[in-house]
């Protein structure tokens, strides 16, 4: 087991972690500010629950061995749907920051901006991450 889990390892496979990262960060600082824009927000926190849970599941099955040591589109899809879904989140919480801007705290401003920025990061993981996934499964 342990020597297929360091055959099928890439250095991308530890940046899960960075995703978990990230995009726990995302839904704690959402879900701690005041949220005054519903519909915005309220997509920013599915997306970062959604992307956290099935980054999750895809980490462990791949620990696990379940891909069978090789990639697959499901990984290269998986990827380029958590890109999308993540930069549209990111750009609504960042209109949403904009807009709470003259309302809010400057502590919770300071929150929505942090939020924004750890957003931006972890698309840009996730875009990354896709194109590896992309060459790794045309490659194969």
């Amino acid at each position: 087991l342990a020597a297929s889990l360091l055959d099928s390892y890439s250095p991308l496979q530890s940046s899960w972690g960075l995703y978990l990262v990230f995009g726990g960060l995302v839904w704690i600082l959402v879900a701690s500010t005041r949220v005054f824009l519903h519909m915005l927000q309220g997509w920013v926190m599915f997306v970062s629950v959604f992307c956290f849970t099935f980054s999750t599941l895809l980490m462990c099955l791949y620990f696990c061995g379940a891909h069978g040591g090789k990639s697959s589109w499901i990984d290269a899809f998986y990827h380029s749907m958590a890109a999308l879904f993540y930069l549209s989140a990111a750009v609504l919480q960042a209109h949403a920051t904009i807009l709470a801007h003259e309302t809010l705290p400057f502590k919770l401003y300071q929150e929505d901006i942090a939020a924004v920025v750890f957003a931006f990061l972890a698309t840009l993981l996730y875009v990354i991450h896709e194109g590896f996934s992309l060459l790794r499964w045309k490659s194969s």
